[in-house]
């Protein structure tokens, strides 16, 4: 019986980790406090799976802030800007990379492929010097050694490394940082050495990249790196774990034809096509890991299906030779069901956070060897069932409008350009206009108000007075800085997804499904169980109330369809697509009823559509397609002079930039300071864009405050390749988890930038 774990989620429970990682920035903890915290955490992690009974337990799937950063500091790969002089690295270079600090900015931070988790994007060049810098996998490892616990230490692979890295400042951007792949192998063999001496018997080496359409020098890459490592895995067991997707045939091939490999890892929800090349061949003394439970999703798994297909593979590759794992790492769920004791009882029994799937994992290995729980998988089959035929699933005049969209391509009647030019004559913006993203600092009274409210300790009059007054002090504020398009703050909002999946139906919520997205940043994906639709207007009260308080143009803060479908766990009993739609439709809904009420100006965030973006080249124009409709369907009908913006960030968008024209928003906010303005790129290169466009002058998930000076310098970069009629300035995105006491000067700073270059542009013409 053998089950394995490709990793798990690392904040705990009730986000022990987020708060002491908080703590221990604000300095309130001391450095121990916070490690020992970490201890806690992984102990009770691998003893669950112990006890469980899992096979192959992972270990450094731990991180602090994310474990591609973690790999850059075992590498050594640490930028000059932080002034690390060797040695070990420790928290202070390490966090200075994750966050910045007072004197230097934050590394880049973008998308793990196609999720919502964060990394932190590593900068490479020819003069870069390697060298083993951080021990932590093999600490982890004899950590959990001392515990009595024999574990899998799980490192990033190199090529993948390599492929989600990118060239420094300063190098030339025609560098093949796959060259580098000589320099780094010697430390992976360093690793490899140590961990085999600590007792190590099998090391997993995680290349999701594989899933990626590869180049024949990339896949080369691969091969080359693994040949070369080949002599150091002597003596232990090595597992290469893919996810995400299927596995291309090409790479399939070079991938079951390394030698001194012991096993293969396959993500067999998202990867079903995989099972074909497995059919065709599969080495007859290797190992298949498959992962038939999904990591990234929180339905209970259809054992009996799965089971299945585990038997099929046994008859390929041989009985003993099937190691039934997870699809990917469990980080990308909740941690643990058995702490929703509010959520409804039926749907409760349609899931499985990570330490139920723990236990579907071990529950598929043992029928396997025909130790059956019959109980378990007779409760399993009667959940399903229960889920199938619920009739709080489907809505039929839902499911109706839906096919009705099929007639029409969703397009405002006019061009862009004619309608910035009413819009402008309604606004009268100045050029250069200011604004922000949406949020502003959620404070901790401001969050105590919320939660009083949620559990009824005040009443609904006290907490809109509460709501209100935040909402003046934020107008105020922006009136007083001289913002020219002002948004309410969000106070009423912890989440800009959550807000929206609670006032529609076909949603569900937890108390405690907290997921990871970066470092502290955690987030609670609703969870969508049935047809979509809106019952009621959601946010006109408070853009109203907030437009009374001002004679400037209040933003309407929307979230967009795609971003709430990919934000939040999607029932897999329907197509995603039909799904959006469904969102798209409620969406417009409000949509037309604030412009109703006089709102001028509605934002429909998109942030999370590059996100979706499928790896592999052959589904994207598909997600694009419907991807772009949906946010289309949402303001179709609007008027010329009701400006829609949408909102960006953390992603690569420059190679769908077309998708994005294609939206056409009238505005679009996007982030670009903190990836040294990559989006600026595609100008260059003569893409047109005719919409407004606001590329973030400055990076609000650091700490730091930008000068005027270093402010002004990026929007005359901007205005190199951008027309000043078209250019907007804003931050980066949301000003949610930044202090006033930070959010405040950058803005003064930004608006004192904006007012500079307009006076320049005024005396040159």
């Amino acid at each position: 019986m053998t089950s394995h774990i490709v990793g798990y989620p690392r904040i705990g429970p009730k986000r022990e980790l987020k708060f002491a990682l908080e703590s221990f920035w604000e300095g309130k903890s001391s450095a121990e406090e916070l490690k020992q915290v970490a201890a806690d955490l992984r102990f009770s992690i691998w003893k669950q799976m112990a006890e469980v009974g899992i096979k192959y337990i992972p270990s450094n799937t731990f991180s602090y802030y994310d474990h591609v950063l973690d790999t850059t500091a075992m590498l050594g790969a640490v930028p000059p800007r932080y002034g690390w002089n060797g040695g070990e690295i420790g928290f202070d270079v390490y966090f200075s990379m994750a966050r910045g600090n007072a004197s230097v900015p934050a590394m880049e931070m973008t998308k793990w492929f196609d999720t919502n988790y964060h990394y932190i994007v590593p900068e490479l060049g020819p003069d870069v010097k390697f060298s083993y810098a951080s021990h932590k996998a093999v600490e982890e490892y004899k950590e959990a050694k001392a515990l009595g616990l024999d574990t899998v230490p799980v490192l990033i692979g190199p090529l993948s490394y390599l492929l989600l890295s990118k060239p420094a400042k300063g190098v030339d951007k025609s560098f093949s940082l796959l060259s580098l792949v000589e320099k780094i192998v010697p430390i992976y063999k360093e690793v490899v050495a140590e961990l085999k001496a600590a007792g190590a018997t099998w090391i997993q080496f995680d290349e999701p990249s594989l899933v990626l359409d590869l180049e024949a020098l990339q896949l080369q890459t691969f091969t080359n790196a693994y040949s070369e490592l080949e002599s150091s895995f002597s003596g232990v067991n090595i597992l290469i774990e893919t996810y995400f997707a299927d596995v291309p045939i090409q790479t399939y091939k070079a991938l079951t034809s390394l030698k001194n490999v012991a096993g293969f890892g396959f993500d067999l929800v998202r990867g079903t096509r995989t099972l074909n090349f497995l059919k065709s061949g599969f080495p007859s003394d290797k190992y298949l890991f498959a992962g038939v439970v999904d990591g990234r999703n929180i339905w209970a798994n259809d054992l009996a299906a799965s089971l299945c297909i585990l038997q099929v593979l046994e008859g390929i590759v041989g009985k003993d030779k099937v190691v039934v794992s997870t699809s990917c790492s469990l980080l990308h769920t909740a941690v643990d069901l058995v702490n929703e004791t509010k959520l409804d009882k039926e749907i409760k029994s349609w899931l499985a956070f990570a330490a139920q799937k723990v236990v579907e994992v071990n529950a598929l290995a043992r029928a396997l060897v025909g130790q059956k729980d019959q109980a378990f998988f007779a409760s399993n089959a009667t959940s399903h069932a229960s889920r199938r035929s619920s009739p709080r699933v489907r809505n039929e005049n839902v499911q109706r409008a839906v096919v009705a969209l099929k007639d029409s391509d969703h397009r405002r009647a006019t061009s862009v350009s004619a309608r910035l030019a009413a819009q402008q004559k309604k606004l009268n913006l100045p050029i250069l206009p200011t604004t922000t993203i949406g949020s502003f600092p959620q404070t901790i009274g401001l969050r105590k108000v919320r939660r009083e409210y949620k559990a009824k300790k005040i009443t609904e009059y006290d907490y809109v007075n509460a709501m209100k007054e935040e909402i003046s002090k934020v107008v105020k504020l922006q009136e007083e800085l001289g913002i020219d398009v002002l948004v309410h703050g969000e106070p009423e909002r912890n989440d800009m997804v959550e807000y929206f999946g609670e006032q529609l139906s076909g949603f569900a919520f937890t108390v405690n499904g907290w997921v990871q997205s970066y470092g502290s940043r955690c987030v609670k994906p609703p969870i969508i169980y049935g047809d979509v639709s809106r019952p009621r207007a959601m946010t006109v009260f408070w853009s109203s109330t907030a437009q009374s308080m001002t004679r400037r143009p209040m933003k309407g803060m929307l979230t967009g369809p795609v971003t709430i479908l990919n934000w939040s766990f999607v029932r897999n009993d329907q197509n995603r697509h039909e799904t959006c739609y469904q969102i798209a439709l409620a969406i417009r809904d409000e949509v037309e009823d604030l412009e109703r009420a006089g709102i001028n100006i509605i934002q429909i965030d998109e942030a999370a559509l590059r996100e979706g973006l499928p790896l592999r080249k052959s589904e994207q124009p598909f997600y694009l397609e419907w991807a772009v409709q949906s946010f289309r369907i949402t303001n179709c009908g609007v008027k010329n002079t009701t400006q829609i913006h949408t909102h960006m960030c953390y992603s690569n968008f420059n190679d769908i930039i077309n998708a994005i024209i294609n939206m056409d928003a009238d505005v679009i906010t996007i982030e670009n300071s903190r990836s040294d303005e990559k989006l600026l790129s595609v100008f260059h290169e003569g893409v047109k864009y005719e919409a407004g466009i606001g590329p973030g002058v400055y990076d609000i998930h650091s700490p730091r405050i930008p000068s005027t000076e270093e402010l002004a310098d990026r929007i005359n970069k901007m205005l190199a390749v951008l027309d000043n009629r078209v250019l907007w300035i804003n931050p980066d995105c949301g000003l949610k988890t930044r202090k006033y006491s930070e959010v405040e000067p950058a803005l003064r700073n930004m608006v004192a930038a904006a007012k500079l270059i307009r006076t320049q542009l005024a005396s040159s013409n």
